[in-house]
């Protein structure tokens, strides 16, 4: 990621299919303060605080488990189907903070292991190094994940004398491959999770940005075995800079002085150790956008989810009209149902000097999916991301990498 940030500070001019980031033409700094007041009046009208503990709750140290976890709890209702008792969620520094404080709740001993499914996020592989967590990738495919593999990884990891704590998958247009997993396949996860006796660890900052419409339901509104653990971000639905996710741990687990309480509970000890609490002005913003769109950030994000289809259909448009099939490029691609990637696969090696070679000569950057795995199979792969750029842009992008493919072709 640092060598990505320095490739694109280097060539400014590039257009850069790299950051997935969400679109910035509707950025607006006179919301912030919209979203602030709206909170207040909630505090005060809906809670009847007076105006000393409105100040108190914005501006003094916070609760760990955080002061928006009631709005949030109604957003996964209104938005996910999702009923849930609001002391199972902690508001955490960004959904990176959830991931390290759930990895490292479950790491008890040595022989703990966290599976994810390959490629996968950096952040979680990132996350899990730091709670010194060895990972297990187990295959995705079109499907999202290879059922098959990830039993006989979570069986061969036992055989080994490890236990399997945990699966990590992003069910709805995955980062980096813009994979989903059908509904078929969701069901038979959860099956699976209960039959081997270990958690799902649901990442979903994507789930709200469908190209065609459909939305399957979340692991988590499927989930009646309290088997998987939610990993929610606003980053990409509410506002990057506000840095606020959230882990919603419903399972019961017995703590060291022996008593059985929340996995939250554990989790919020786990961070008042770490960042004390969550910011709570910034979880403010967060809760007055919630507020303002009724709890639904399906209605807050009607724009975004227009231009993210009009870009995906904007992309795949000039993929084929500049490696049409047939052609003798060597060049495919996946066809994601909605998100911010997909992933080409390039007839040669596309590894950091290639990245290198197409910011510096032709003008445009992309990631190496190698980045995402330790697979040999994504070496000749890298991830488009179309989220931050317009379709103008998109199409020069396309146009400049067309031109890196057909030089090295000669």
């Amino acid at each position: 990621m640092n060598f990505l940030n320095e490739i694109a500070f280097r060539y400014p001019d590039a257009v850069s299919f790299a950051p997935g980031r969400p679109f910035e033409g509707y950025f607006d700094t006179t919301q912030v303060h919209d979203y602030l007041r709206r909170f207040e009046q909630y505090l005060k009208e809906d809670k009847g605080y007076s105006d000393e503990q409105v100040h108190r709750t914005l501006l003094q140290y916070g609760r760990t488990k955080g002061i928006i976890h009631e709005l949030i709890a109604e957003h996964l209702h209104v938005d996910e189907g999702i009923s849930i008792d609001p002391e199972s969620v902690v508001v955490t520094v960004g959904c990176q903070e959830a991931m390290f404080i759930v990895l490292r709740a479950l790491r008890s001993g040595e022989r703990d292991v966290v599976l994810v499914v390959s490629p996968s996020y950096v952040g979680l592989t990132g996350a899990a190094r730091l709670v010194d967590m060895p990972v297990l990738e187990v295959a995705g495919g079109p499907q999202g994940v290879d059922l098959d593999d990830l039993e006989t990884t979570v069986k061969e990891a036992r055989a080994r004398g490890l236990r399997p704590r945990a699966c990590y998958l992003v069910p709805d247009f995955s980062n980096p491959a813009g994979t989903s997993l059908d509904l078929e396949t969701r069901h038979a996860v959860l099956d699976l999770a209960e039959r081997e006796d270990f958690l799902l660890l649901e990442d979903n900052p994507y789930g709200h940005f469908s190209a065609d419409g459909e939305r399957l339901p979340t692991l988590k509104s499927l989930d009646t075995r309290r088997r998987v653990v939610y990993l929610g971000s606003f980053a990409k639905t509410g506002l990057p800079g506000a840095r606020i996710g959230y882990a919603l741990a419903d399972q019961s687990v017995r703590g060291i002085d022996g008593r059985v309480g929340l996995l939250a509970d554990q989790l919020s000890k786990i961070k008042s150790m770490l960042t004390v609490n969550t910011s709570p002005i910034a979880q403010a913003v967060i809760g007055g956008k919630l507020l303002m769109h009724g709890g639904s950030l399906l209605k807050a994000n009607k724009r975004e989810i227009s231009v993210y289809r009009e870009n995906l259909a904007c992309l795949l448009k000039g993929l084929s009209r500049l490696f049409p099939s047939g052609g003798d490029s060597g060049v495919s691609w996946n066809v994601p149902r909605g998100g911010f990637f997909l992933v080409v696969n390039l007839p040669f090696p596309a590894d950091d000097k290639l990245l290198e070679t197409s910011a510096h000569e032709y003008g445009v950057l992309w990631t190496p999916m190698r980045y995402f795995s330790a697979k040999r199979e994504v070496a000749n792969q890298i991830r488009l991301s179309y989220s931050l750029v317009t379709p103008e842009q998109i199409d020069l992008g396309l146009e400049r990498l067309a031109a890196l493919v057909a030089d090295r072709l000669t």
